[in-house]
């Protein structure tokens, strides 16, 4: 396969959709269960430090860039082998949905609410409170990034198999 824009987009998409799967797997298997075990207040202090770090430009480009790239792809080897397409296809929209969605209107209320909160003025109760609203619901909607993304991730390796 000769280097194109083509090729360019989908290195671009294998990269930052692999980047983004390697990102979502570590969160859910090492960062959540650590921070898991503090207290509550160390937890949510903990999390509200790591969202707001986490918001800069190279992992807004790394983690929402797919969104993209991957119909792009599709457009591109829409004439590729079946599986080819195909992969790519079910790779875009589980992106879309998995990663796209879930973190706009899922993960991303979760992490409001907690920006907002002023946690070194709230009571005990009010801190297990606010965890509880907070760490089961953003946990659940994470690991379905994590397997989205991690599936989409699998069927672009599935697809360049099969492009000549």
């Amino acid at each position: 396969m000769e280097f194109s824009i083509k090729t360019g987009i989908l290195f671009m998409s294998i990269l930052c959709t692999g980047l983004t799967a390697g990102l979502c797997f570590t969160w859910s298997n090492a960062i959540t269960p650590g921070i898991g075990r503090l207290d509550d207040l160390s937890f949510l202090q903990s999390f509200q430090g790591m969202n707001r770090a986490i918001i800069n430009p190279s992992f807004l480009i790394v983690f929402f860039s797919p969104v993209v790239l991957l119909f792009l792809n599709v457009y591109f080897f829409k004439e590729a082998h079946r599986a080819t397409f195909w992969s790519f296809l079910v790779a875009a929209i589980l992106f879309f949905v998995g990663i796209g969605l879930i973190t706009i209107f899922k993960n991303v209320p979760l992490n409001e609410m907690l920006d907002k909160a002023s946690l070194e003025t709230m009571s005990t109760i009010e801190l297990k409170e606010l965890r509880e609203a907070f760490e089961k619901p953003w946990n659940r909607w994470h690991i379905q990034r994590t397997i989205t993304s991690f599936t989409a991730f699998t069927l672009l390796l599935i697809g360049i198999i099969y492009t000549k």
